[in-house]
């Protein structure tokens, strides 16, 4: 197991990655201690390892089922009695519908019944179960909830894994734009089961894999080429493969967010692609794009624009693009028109002073935030990838080229 460390003083916490973690009685005794428990998991991923879970959580028992399905809660756990596991605990489970069209106040609500009707307290803790939509929803919720209680990441994408479940962003999405309803709360711990990813789609692995290749773009160069070299590897899941891009990703990220925490600076270098690639998702209602692959196109169009303003040579945008490709990863955006892309990316959270910060490539390992561009180079570039008006013959969808 390798344990990392992000450093937030009194609030630091450990990332720990290796195998069979979550079905650890002393893994989770020793990072989960509370008695009350809510674990929080979707329709996907509940039949998989839910059940497994709250048998370690118990040290061994099993809970009383609750009624599985969206919104259903599990109901009060006892003692394990083989004395592997911790005291007396109560875990009820949440199963929320899978999508990021469901990441909204109104699911948000249904976490916060559970908590409500089982009476839960301020020494509970929420457990977050599946990807970055579960993790960043029931952060949201531990946030907010008598004023912030404990939460654990216990990530089952790629994504989750290398981005989402570390550095304490929690959010919902509001039909305006993505993740504008949030607050940063740091989890008690992240516990990365590699074992998880083994169930995970290929679509969702290739999605996680964007945001591994965006560490290498924006912080470590020779990480981008270990990317290169080792992306069949990765793409067949093996292991330590795995295990490397998610430390190295998790390194890159952790180390940043115990720079600046709540992104006054050079955190927003982690967003990346971002601007544009949440532009499309919520021009595109959240369906049909995952993230990883709206932020995939995100990242082509910030090195383009980087090339057009002379801060990069082709050369790199065609390697990234080829990369990209080689990860099963869209490189070309849906035609949502350049208006329209420019009216969401002016909520992003970078937007200062009603001027869209953009975060663009200087270079292989290299990245800036930039305030400075010409506004007519933006308009070129946003015409160029969504086409002058929605329904433009733009290229189209996902498919990698």
């Amino acid at each position: 197991m390798q344990t990392l460390t992000v450093e937030l003083g009194e609030r630091s916490y450990p990332i720990l990655i290796g195998s069979g973690l979550a079905r650890s009685p002393e893994v989770l005794a020793r990072h989960v201690p509370h008695r009350d428990v809510l674990l929080v998991t979707n329709t996907v991923v509940a039949p998989l390892y839910a059940d497994a879970l709250e048998q370690a959580l118990l040290g061994g028992a099993r809970s009383a089922d609750g009624a599985d399905g969206a919104g259903s809660t599990g109901g009060a756990g006892s003692a394990g009695g083989d004395g592997r596991g911790p005291m007396a605990r109560r875990v009820v489970r949440v199963v929320l519908p899978d999508g990021e069209q469901y990441k909204t106040l109104a699911t948000a609500q249904r976490v916060f019944d559970a908590l409500i009707a089982n009476r839960y307290g301020r020494d509970a803790l929420v457990l977050a179960l599946g990807g970055g939509v579960v993790g960043d929803l029931a952060g949201f919720v531990a946030a907010c909830y008598q004023r912030g209680i404990d939460f654990v990441q216990m990530p089952t994408t790629l994504m989750a894994h290398v981005d989402s479940a570390v550095g304490g962003k929690t959010a919902v999405n509001h039909p305006g734009g993505k993740n504008l309803i949030g607050a940063f709360h740091q989890p008690r711990a992240v516990i990365a089961d590699i074992e998880l990813l083994r169930t995970l789609p290929d679509r969702e692995l290739s999605a996680g894999l964007a945001e591994v290749i965006k560490y290498g773009l924006i912080r470590d160069a020779a990480f981008f080429s270990w990317i290169e070299q080792h992306m069949d590897a990765l793409l067949v899941r093996e292991p330590t493969a795995l295990a490397h891009a998610i430390g190295r990703s998790c390194e890159i990220k952790a180390a940043i967010v115990g720079r600046d925490e709540r992104e006054s600076g050079e955190r927003a270098l982690l967003n990346l692609g971002h601007t544009f690639g949440h532009a499309i998702e919520s021009a595109t209602g959240y369906v049909g794009w995952l993230h990883g692959e709206a932020v995939a196109v995100g990242l082509l169009i910030a090195a383009d624009l980087a090339r057009r303003l002379g801060r990069v040579d082709v050369a790199l945008v065609e390697r990234l693009r080829t990369l990209l490709a080689r990860a099963r990863l869209p490189v070309q955006a849906p035609p949502i028109g350049a208006a329209r892309a420019l009216e969401y990316m002016q909520i992003d959270k970078k937007v200062q002073s009603r001027r869209v910060r953009l975060v663009l490539p200087a270079g292989l390992g290299d990245a800036t935030v930039c305030a400075d561009y010409p506004d007519a180079v933006l308009a070129d570039t946003l015409a160029a990838w969504f086409g002058a008006v929605p329904g433009s013959t733009a290229p189209s969808a996902r498919t990698a080229s």
